[in-house]
């Protein structure tokens, strides 16, 4: 059942997220400013009191907040999803869903939500999405992967080494000086990659850097000189890398 359509300032954006480990994409920070970038059809922040959907009303088409190239993964806030996904559709009979971008466990309350609607449906995989468990040290790593990739990646770091002497890894957080460089690496890069980060893209990228959590890594040469770059999100349980 739907007890109303909330606004940003709605507590219930700090609902736990059904999927677990699913980064920041689910909170209120992350969706605010991914809706801030493309406002477009209205928004339907819709709760129940114990849980919260975050969509789109878009023409003829209710979707989850967001354009799925920005955001890595979906998932409802709360207890009692399905209830709610049921009550949004009641309140939206004749519109077209579209559900993309969910976790397993986000995948599942939302299609009982369906059912109870009287939709039978069943999840489409859209992506594969690599996750590692990294060891406590870069030697342990080294030692699990194949002997191939092991001396590929010990030939790459000596030829850095040749090439720019030692190597270091700096993070920052903010919108500051690794950030404007990450930017400006990502302008430089040939083909769609490079027409990307326009103005407006950069705009929502600075949002995010202004959050809590989102870093910006940089490899740098000896001299200092930045030659990579990543965008990412890290907490306790993981790092999210977000764009490169």
């Amino acid at each position: 059942m739907v007890t109303g359509y909330g606004d940003w300032s709605t507590p219930a954006l700090g609902y736990p997220a059904v999927s677990p480990e699913s980064g920041p994409f689910p909170g209120g920070g992350f969706l605010q400013a991914v809706w801030n970038h493309d406002p477009v059809g209205h928004l339907c922040l819709a709760e129940s009191g114990t849980a919260l959907v975050p969509l789109v009303v878009d023409g003829t088409v209710i979707r989850w907040v967001g354009h799925p190239d920005l955001v890595d993964y979906r998932s409802p806030l709360g207890s009692g999803v399905p209830d709610l996904v049921a009550g949004v559709l009641a309140d939206n009979r004749g519109l077209r869903y579209r559900f993309d971008s969910l976790p397993g466990e986000a995948a599942a309350v939302v299609r009982l939500g369906l059912e109870q609607a009287g939709i039978d449906t069943g999840p489409e995989q859209d992506a594969i999405v690599a996750r590692l468990l990294l060891p406590d040290s870069f030697e342990t790593y080294l030692n699990q992967i194949g002997k191939k990739e092991r001396h590929e990646i010990r030939r790459k770091r000596r030829r850095f080494h040749e090439l720019h002497g030692h190597p270091a890894l700096v993070t920052v957080a903010g919108s500051g000086t690794g950030f404007a460089r990450f930017i400006e690496m990502h302008r430089s890069s040939a083909g769609p990659k490079g027409r990307f980060m326009t103005s407006q893209v950069e705009a929502f990228f600075t949002s995010l850097a202004e959050q809590p959590g989102w870093q910006t890594d940089l490899l740098e040469t000896e001299s200092g000189r930045a030659v990579a770059a990543t965008f990412s999100w890290a907490d306790s349980d993981g790092f999210y890398l977000y764009n490169s």
